[in-house]
């Protein structure tokens, strides 16, 4: 028998999963319900609305068109979120410009997505204006002054005053749900930044899952009730696609502008932020500046993704009265993948299970692969690489071929993530293919070694790389941030992997070659620890020293 399908009624709406459905039921709901910006800018949804019509029009009078490349380089703001619905919703493409990476890979984002129009903050007013002449595309700059300040000459105008002056009853159209709505750059560790795209379609998928409830199994999740500030720029990966979600739900929304801690934390306590997320590095951050000031934490539900969340840093954030839990997910995947979540036998340590990448999010298939693409044994011990098939994913590395093949080889999205799977779906992310320590024939996981590590006393950062080695290959090395007025060892921190060896949870050669001391780490454009740079720095074996 063949397929059998629905017979439509003469004017049946054909309904387009596009970014401008997203606001319909908050603007009947919620439209007098508040977006913030510091301590600057409160505004509401029904305004917010207004604004999208004024921001449309605006772009359109400096000739955005439908296909059309839009810049925005701006730390988090009610603006930025404005420009993650005007852009799209008059068919153009909005480009997140990562405003950490070098001035000359800046200018190379900007070229390769083919920008016409920069909306640019005051503060990178001066980056962009030494590129200007190595940005041949970019046809108009709109300044974001954030004050009476004027905007430069060279500027086609000020943002609130080309709104101001703009029409607020644009008419947007529907059109295909599969044209392409956002494009930003991986952060390029690994060579130059790739190009990634989402279409409105994926994104909608992407926010209506996304709204499922983080941890599961009785945990709370992220709901109408909640205040909202994101801690992951707005640049990278669309805020993890959580603005779209927190729009579609109308809720409250705090928009913190560049991240300083006195300023997250005064705007905790006065608007109610109850949901956030970040990377560690943030949340570390957020805990010393806490802990300096006295500050209440308690109700504060974070998710933390980017790099793992380490056990040790998981309890220190519950000490205080927060809820965490891990995300994962990649540039190239919207980026939401696994949540984690306490398992249904219960325990009486919760820390193992939300420090895990957590189970796949409803749409999301997994499997762990050897090198030929056969599945291992789902037993949470063998290892093999993450391989995942999702509707939101990025179909490719738009201008390079090559690379998309890769990516997509088999018909799997390769994460380059090397993961465990067990028999309840739990995925645990055992290390990065690229960071993975080879060493006396052996593999050593860098996550788990500096996991163990970290729940030492005295230890605030700590990283683990291979570095060469006559003999073995590679051997582990510990980069350390300790806490001020502590003094962290080589044999402290061996003491304790030899007691992991003993027990069996890692092999003999996961002792530590050396042990390297530094007051901070280096950090790629997102915040994670950049081990490229440290394997650079630390590239010839140190002495080893106690």
């Amino acid at each position: 028998m063949a397929l059998r399908f629905v017979e439509r009624a003469a004017e049946a709406h054909d309904f387009p999963l596009t970014i401008r459905h997203l606001l319909d039921t908050s603007l009947v709901t919620a439209a007098d319900q508040e977006i913030v910006y510091r301590d600057e800018v409160r505004i509401t949804y029904r305004t917010f609305h207004e604004r999208l019509g004024r921001l449309a029009s605006a772009l359109t009078a400096l000739g955005a068109a439908e296909g059309m490349t839009i810049g925005v380089l701006d730390w988090d703001s009610h603006r930025y979120l404005e420009c993650y619905f005007a852009i799209p919703m008059i068919g153009a493409v909005l480009q997140t410009v990562n405003v950490r990476l070098p001035p000359a890979q800046v200018a190379e984002t900007i070229n390769r997505a083919g920008a016409e129009i920069l909306l640019v903050h005051r503060d990178f007013l001066p980056l962009v204006e030494a590129l200007r002449g190595a940005l041949p595309n970019v046809r108009a700059i709109v300044a974001l002054m954030d004050g009476d300040a004027a905007p430069p000459d060279y500027a086609a105008g000020e943002y609130e005053r080309l709104l101001q002056d703009a029409d607020p009853d644009f008419e947007f159209r529907d059109f295909d749900e599969n044209a392409m709505a956002t494009l930003f750059f991986t952060t390029g560790t690994t060579g130059s930044p790739k190009a990634v795209c989402f279409t409105h379609r994926q994104i909608v998928l992407h926010a209506i899952v996304a709204n499922g409830p983080f941890g599961g199994l009785h945990s709370r999740g992220f709901g109408a009730d909640d205040v909202y500030m994101p801690l992951t720029p707005m640049f990278h990966v669309h805020a993890w696609g959580m603005p779209y979600v927190a729009t579609m739900l109308g809720v409250k929304q705090v928009y913190a502008g560049r991240y300083d801690p006195d300023t997250i934390l005064d705007l905790r306590a006065r608007e109610g932020v109850t949901f956030s997320h970040c990377v560690p590095t943030i949340l570390q951050m957020v805990l010393a500046a806490a802990d300096r000031r006295g500050a209440d934490l308690a109700g504060w539900l974070m998710t933390i993704g980017g790099s793992a969340l380490t056990q040790a840093l998981c309890r220190e954030g519950r000490r205080r009265g927060m809820e965490l839990v891990s995300g994962y997910g990649m540039s190239e995947t919207a980026p939401l993948l696994t949540v984690s979540r306490p398992r249904r036998e219960g325990g009486s340590d919760e820390v193992e299970a939300l420090t895990m990448a957590g189970v796949p999010v409803p749409l999301v298939s997994v499997r762990v692969v050897d090198e030929t693409m056969r599945d291992v044994p789902a037993d949470g011990v063998s290892r093999g690489e993450l391989v995942i098939r999702a509707p939101w994913l990025t179909g490719c590395y738009v201008g390079d071929t090559r690379a998309s093949d890769a990516l997509w080889r088999g018909g799997w999205l390769h994460t380059q993530d090397v993961a465990t799977l067990n028999r309840e779906g739990y995925v645990q992310i055992r290390d990065r293919l690229k960071d993975v320590i080879k060493t006396g024939g052996e593999w050593l996981c860098s996550v788990t070694l500096e996991d163990m590590i970290a729940d030492l006393p005295g230890i605030e950062q700590v990283a683990v790389i291979g570095v060469p080695h006559p003999h073995w290959g590679e051997r582990p090395l510990g980069v350390v941030v300790a806490v001020a007025g502590h003094t962290v060892t080589l044999e402290q921190v061996n003491q304790r992997l030899d007691s992991a060896i003993a027990s069996g949870e890692v092999s003999r050669y996961a002792r530590l070659e050396s042990l390297e001391l530094v007051e901070t780490m280096p950090k790629t454009s997102v915040g994670k620890v950049d081990k490229k740079a440290l394997r650079a720095l630390y590239a010839a074996p140190p002495v080893a020293s106690a």
